[in-house]
């Protein structure tokens, strides 16, 4: 396995979402209303989204970087990393 530059950064995330996505369990368990339920849910689905962008922004520096040989390519990632930044919050 490649091990990418931020692979512990997402690793570190996704045991947080982990403990998240626990704790919303025990919430539905104990009947806690539906609005802080969805809250919470929203919070993970963010956190999720936050984890992701990390790991695409890491594959895309890792992997596609290598491949763009020519500073032209270069110049074609840092606008896909820039739209993708402005995208995916």
């Amino acid at each position: 396995m490649t091990r990418h530059k931020k692979t512990r950064q997402v690793l570190a995330r996704l045991a947080r979402i982990e403990g998240h996505v626990r704790a919303v369990k025990r919430m539905v368990e104990r009947g806690r209303s539906c609005a802080e339920v969805l809250l919470q849910m929203a919070a993970v689905r963010a956190a999720l989204d936050r984890a992701a962008k990390v790991l695409l922004a890491d594959h895309m520096e890792h992997c596609l970087h290598d491949l763009a040989g020519d500073a032209r390519a270069r110049r074609h990632l840092a606008g896909l990393r820039q739209a993708m930044q402005r995208f995916i919050r």
